[in-house]
């Protein structure tokens, strides 16, 4: 059995089933059997929180609330995925089964149990995903933040969702000038572009940074995703869930995420925050905080 010592001293010891799937563990990565690196960061001791960001970002978009949740009493876990940030920028698997995938990895090889899974945005799609494939025996309780699910593509049973053309103009930017882009993007993930808004210029940089940290290859394949249906999934899900979500969320509309789905997780609790973006864990910071910390301990 694989042992590491994780980034706050203590001894972390892996499942001994990786060594027979052919992944590799260390104290701040996972070598899942394709040969991709999974790197993630581990902080504190206690009750399990592994957190799921959103794209083009990584784990440090978690910044505010792991260093909350461990000055809590909470043991809290973010991975970047694949093709985003430290992690591998494999050429393949920038798909939502293989994102879960990965996470079940990072998951087993720390022998997480009674995890409460927080996704933001796609991240909200991967940890769907990961209960729908692997179910729900390590989970505890499932936060839903900004999340894509269950469907955000406009088809004749969900006429509220975004027409394909909305996915192919950011892939088109994405391959047209990637740093341009994602400079522009950070102004409605935020609310930025909003009248008498206050643009934190600091923000919209570290937006940038990470996006530009992950592989625009990875990035790009992973917009297909957005479009996935998650509904199969969602119904699968059979733990109490917390879904927050922005009312002037301008890039995941709330009509059709949050709302459809609270209709569809059992035991799913909505709490919508009046005027809010896509970017809330940043923007409040405090409220997501503080909403994350009485389910916990609910």
């Amino acid at each position: 059995m694989a042992e590491a010592t994780a980034g706050n001293g203590h001894a972390r010891t892996a499942s001994p089933s990786h060594a027979s799937r052919g992944e590799r563990f260390t104290a701040d990565s996972v070598t899942v059997k394709d040969g991709t690196r999974i790197y993630f960061k581990d902080w504190g001791s206690g009750k399990p929180v592994v957190l799921s960001h959103g794209w083009p970002l990584d784990a440090d978009a978690w910044d505010t609330q792991m260093l909350f949740l461990v000055q809590h009493g909470y043991r809290v876990i973010a991975h970047d995925r694949r093709g985003h940030g430290r992690s591998g920028q494999s050429s393949g698997g920038n798909d939502v089964d293989t994102y879960a995938d990965d996470l079940a990895a990072v998951i087993e090889a720390l022998d997480l149990k009674q995890v409460t899974l927080v996704g933001h945005s796609m991240g909200g799609g991967e940890i769907a995903r990961y209960m729908g494939r692997h179910g729900t025996s390590r989970v505890a309780k499932a936060v839903l933040i900004s999340a894509v699910v269950p469907l955000m593509l406009k088809t004749d049973s969900n006429p509220d969702g975004l027409p394909m053309s909305a996915f192919d103009n950011i892939r088109s930017n994405l391959a047209g000038n990637r740093s341009v882009f994602y400079t522009n993007l950070a102004l409605p993930f935020y609310g930025f572009n909003r009248p008498n808004a206050k643009v934190e210029q600091g923000t919209v940089e570290e937006f940038w940074r990470e996006g530009m940290a992950g592989s625009i290859l990875g990035q790009y394949q992973c917009v297909q995703q957005f479009t996935v249906d998650y509904t199969a999934d969602l119904k699968k899900i059979d733990v109490p869930t917390l879904i927050l979500h922005g009312d002037d969320d301008q890039l995941v509309p709330v009509k059709v995420a949050a709302e459809m789905s609270a209709k569809i997780i059992k035991n799913a609790r909505l709490k919508i925050y009046p005027g809010a973006p896509h970017g809330m864990c940043t923007t409040a910071a405090e409220q997501v905080n503080a909403d994350l910390l009485a389910f916990l301990q609910s």
